[in-house]
């Protein structure tokens, strides 16, 4: 029997830099969020309502509009024991599922191991950005890590095609595995081999590319339409990552808040009307998390790092809704300022690792961890 069910995709959004839960998903409803925001708390009567207690910050409204598609669901409280408010410390946790040891596998990384355990395909993992994130790092798992899809390619800086040419040829031999010396050599030969097979492929998906939704100039922007191409280009990506960066707001906040979620609601938006277009949205799930959330009491003119956070997830497949606790307000029950986290981060990994794409969660997570509902 033929099926035409396509293989599940996840597409991993970062909020670099400590995204405030706080003013994100507002308690507009709660005396005690507006006396620890006397600078920085959003008017009741701006809060897109969600249910008597908490509503969306104004800034969301395209991600409210799908939340009222059942195509979102917030993931209240989300974090890990003994949270550590270093930015790079906790994003490694996140990073490696690895609160308590400095870890040396990314979790996506392991995902593709799991699905692509022979690497038969550079391409089954996908970053759009500068660089390899932690998440992605596992040895012998093939990553291409993305600036710009127009311009990726190896020694492009070289003009002229029989120069290039002659100079990827020196490339791909100096690569060769026969001139491996050892496990290190095999691996930077193997990995230089990949660059080489993985840029001329992610090349001709551009020239696939045909849209109607115009996407906004921002980086997050340019970089969601960057994994469209690469995704409706059917090259057999299956996880994808990218970043939006920004949301340290110790200072500025009230302007500089807003801004980031305009732009990244934006962005999901013509990202998934983007897909609804190319009937290729079912098959695509969004997962967004950030490494903290910020103080429940604001500094005057932003907010320091916190604890407690939300991540959500986005898309066709999603089964929308409010899920786990919105942590408590009240003085007493504040870890040291910060919202204490009411579910383990692992837990979301679990559920997107076995319920979206049916891996074993263990191996990715390393343990067992309480999975929610929302697919």
């Amino acid at each position: 029997m033929t099926t035409t069910k396509k293989d599940p995709i996840l597409v991993v959004i970062q909020l670099t830099g400590g995204n405030d839960y706080l003013n994100t998903i507002v308690p507009y409803n709660n005396p005690l969020y507006f006396d620890n925001r006397a600078n920085l708390g959003i008017p009741a009567d701006q809060v897109l309502p969600i249910d008597n207690n908490v509503g969306f910050n104004p800034a969301l409204q395209p991600i409210k509009d799908l939340y009222d598609q059942s195509k979102v669901a917030i993931i209240n409280g989300i974090g890990y024991p003994k949270p550590n408010r270093s930015h790079f410390r906790s994003m490694d946790i996140w990073h490696t599922c690895e609160p308590d040891k400095i870890g040396t596998e990314g979790w996506l990384g392991r995902c593709i191991r799991d699905l692509d355990p022979k690497a038969e395909n550079v391409l089954t993992g996908v970053n759009f950005g500068r660089g390899l994130p932690r998440s992605m790092a596992l040895s012998g798992v093939p990553v291409a890590s993305v600036a710009e899809l127009e311009s990726y390619g190896v020694l492009t800086g070289i003009t002229g095609h029989p120069r290039r040419e002659q100079a990827l040829d020196v490339f791909a031999r100096m690569y060769a595995p026969t001139l491996g010396t050892g496990p290190v050599m095999d691996y930077l030969g193997q990995t230089g081999l990949d660059a080489l097979k993985g840029a001329d492929i992610l090349k001709t998906a551009p020239g696939k590319y045909h849209s109607t939704v115009e996407y906004a100039d921002t980086t997050i922007g340019q970089n969601l339409q960057g994994v469209a191409k690469v995704l409706l280009a059917d090259l057999g990506t299956r996880i994808f990552n990218t970043q939006h960066i920004g949301y340290d707001t110790h200072a500025s906040q009230g302007d500089f808040h807003p801004k980031l979620w305009t732009d990244l609601s934006q962005a999901i938006t013509d990202f998934y009307t983007d897909l609804k277009e190319h009937d290729a949205a079912e098959n695509v799930l969004m997962f967004v998390f950030t490494e903290f959330g910020r103080r429940v009491k604001d500094n005057g003119a932003g907010t320091d790092h916190g604890s407690g956070g939300v991540a959500f997830a986005i898309g066709e497949p999603v089964m929308g809704g409010m899920y786990s606790e919105y942590p408590s307000l009240n003085p007493e029950e504040l870890l040291e300022g910060d919202l204490h986290f009411n579910y383990d981060f692992r837990g979301a990994y679990s559920t997107l690792a076995e319920r979206w794409l049916g891996l074993d969660p263990i191996s990715v997570v390393g343990g067992n961890f309480e999975q929610l509902n929302f697919v």
